[in-house]
């Protein structure tokens, strides 16, 4: 029976726990907690919630309610951050898991440790600072370290095989351990340095290299005291940009949150040391509970996920939840953890200056939201189509030589990338080079599964030639309800008057219609189709590859008697590539159960024997 809140209300449990909304389907729409579940849930059916966001959106959607008890309020977060990331409601603020952000790790046990990118931190005894959530910022920390410290990136593969330093030390970015004679000491000592930079103790290290350059300097040692001033003028450079907010040494995450009906922009301002370190920001549409159990649901998933967690987080929103949650974080941390919400001094500056970049990213978000709505509309009646394309699904093909041939969507909704959404496929019955018979295989295959969401335009990337399969696809399946385009690449066209080559503009082709509409450059429309064009092509090239690299892998293998599937895959997980399992020794070969010294030496052989790659 459907969850009736005039009878069902009271028969509600008054121990803490988690409330489960579903929809239509017996789907998972929203995830709460709370410390009394009644009473909770009296807010969102009692009469004085009519001013609420979520009201309209209970009337409309919810068709059933679960709940379920837990021992403490404590066990109420750790299962809603669960079922969060398990059913990934609609509602909920989502996350993703820290395993798609980066880290820098080193381990301080090996002979010449290195430092490398990972995804997710192990427990294995090494070093790990992060998680840094933009690439580029990964790229500049590296740069830095191997310019100030030297110590190796390679790895440990290639620092055994190597016969001769690499051009990281023909640069100066490493000492180059893996062919010559570094002092193990000395070496250690840059690692040391590496690791107080990385946790931002600039302070502390700037002191230590501004006596050893001074005592450098005393010895007559004017090389290594000019590679010591290099160094410290690297990491006063680092030091420089961040802005300093206060002298205590305590880490703090201050959060911002701004809120227009059922959007909201959540900022985080992470201050380390007293400067800050970066600020991140966070969009949310159809954000329907309060504004206190969005923050708190948005903590759990950010510091249960991996994110680093401070000493202090700063809120202006007083949460239900904060000490069952501050319990949590402590756990995790290993240390106490405090959330705040100041009402005066410095701390409340800082919750200002996170609430007004809160509200700048919001606006830049809506602006950005306007420009794309723009795009679809011009589209719509540019292209004279049926639908406003909310949803858009461009196909590219992707073939090398003939071998190993697939098809990419991409899915773009009101203008942006849902990676969610996208797709590969190998194409099954297609041999040869036929382009046109491959798109038609995969819109067939597409369009026949009428239970996934349907798209409100198809683009193909191509001309007349592959528009007229997708046509024929449409005619076959007695599609009528989605409007479909080709979208050809400019191409030479001739020379002007000075003699340099003219392209034409990109060109959109419809159905029943002779000739192309051009694109004009820099228009809202232009940025939206090409970038979904461009983004189905990198799909398919990036899925060809990886295709074409293991095909490569197999027949190589496949080659050696007494290497099966089995095996094959278990090469193929453990080293990536032929070039990895030529350089490996036999032990490292052994590694792996059930290959035997006799057979890995057979590997070598065969796999050395053809020439490298």
């Amino acid at each position: 029976m459907p969850f009736d809140p005039s009878t069902d209300l009271e028969k509600i449990p008054t121990e803490p726990g988690v409330y489960i909304m579903k929809g239509e389907g017996d789907k998972i729409i929203y995830v709460g907690k709370a410390l009394h579940l009644r009473n909770r849930l009296r807010q969102y059916f009692g009469a004085s919630s009519d001013n609420r966001y979520f009201v309209p959106f209970l009337g409309q959607y919810l068709k059933d309610l679960e709940v379920v008890i837990t021992a403490n309020e404590k066990e109420a977060l750790i299962l809603e951050n669960e079922l969060i990331k398990k059913h990934q409601p609609p509602f909920n603020v989502m996350l993703k898991d820290d395993k798609n952000f980066l880290h820098l790790r080193i381990d301080e046990a090996s002979l010449w440790p290195r430092i490398e990118v990972v995804r997710k931190p192990k427990k294995d005894g090494a070093r790990y600072f992060g998680p840094y959530h933009v690439a580029s910022h990964v790229r500049e920390t590296l740069k830095t370290v191997e310019r100030a410290f030297q110590i190796r990136s390679c790895d440990d593969q290639t620092l055994k095989n190597r016969s001769r330093p690499c051009l990281q030390y023909q640069i100066k970015r490493c000492l180059g351990p893996c062919c010559l004679p570094v002092d193990a000491r000395e070496y250690a000592e840059h690692v040391r340095e590496t690791i107080l930079f990385l946790q931002g103790k600039y302070q502390e290290l700037l002191k230590q290299l501004q006596i050893e350059m001074e005592e450098a300097a005393e010895e007559l040692q004017f090389e290594r005291a000019a590679t010591l001033r290099d160094r410290m003028i690297a990491i006063k450079n680092v030091m420089e940009p961040q802005t300093l907010i206060q002298f205590n040494a305590i880490d703090r995450d201050v959060l911002g949150l701004y809120r227009l009906e059922d959007r909201i922009q959540i900022t985080l301002v992470e201050i380390r040391k007293g400067r800050t370190e970066g600020i991140r920001h966070y969009a949310y549409k159809d954000a329907v509970a309060p504004d206190e159990e969005l923050l708190s649901s948005f903590l759990n998933q950010l510091y249960s996920g991996g994110a680093v967690i401070p000493n202090e987080i700063l809120l202006r929103q007083e949460l239900e939840d904060a000490e069952a949650l501050e319990e949590r974080l402590t756990e995790l941390k290993g240390r106490k953890v405090r959330i705040l919400c100041p009402k005066r001094g410095q701390n409340v500056k800082l919750l200002e200056m996170a609430e007004r970049n809160a509200v700048q990213a919001f606006n830049q978000e809506e602006e950005t939201d306007k420009t794309r709505e723009k795009g679809l509309k011009w589209l719509k009646q540019k292209l004279r189509l049926k639908n406003l394309p909310r949803r858009i699904e461009c196909y590219d093909i992707s073939i090398f030589q003939g071998a190993n041939p697939v098809a990419s969507q991409v899915v773009f909704k009101d203008g942006f990338p849902s990676k969610k959404d996208y797709r590969h496929f190998k194409i099954q019955t297609i041999e040869g080079t036929n382009d046109f018979g491959m798109m038609r295989e995969t819109l067939m295959r597409r369009l026949q599964h009428e239970d996934e969401e349907r798209p409100d335009l198809i683009v193909v990337d191509g001309g007349k030639g592959q528009l007229s399969k997708a046509l024929e696809v449409f005619k076959e399946l007695n599609v009528s309800d989605i409007d479909v385009c080709g979208l050809a690449k400019s191409r030479n066209i001739g020379e002007d008057h000075k003699g340099d080559m003219m392209r034409s503009p990109e060109r959109v082709f419809l159905p029943n219609i002779k000739d192309p509409i051009p694109l004009q450059l820099h228009t809202d429309a232009y940025h939206i189709l090409t970038e979904i064009r461009d983004e189905a092509h990198r799909f398919a090239i990036t899925f060809h590859r990886k295709l074409r690299n293991q095909s490569t892998l197999t027949s190589e293998l496949d080659r050696i008697p007494g290497v099966g599937p089995k095996l094959r895959q278990a090469l193929l997980q453990r080293f990536g590539s032929i070039k990895a399992i030529r350089q490996a020794s036999i032990d490292e070969l052994c590694e792996i159960d059930h290959l035997h010294p006799a057979l890995a030496e057979r590997i070598l052989e065969a796999l050395n024997g053809d020439g490298g790659e």
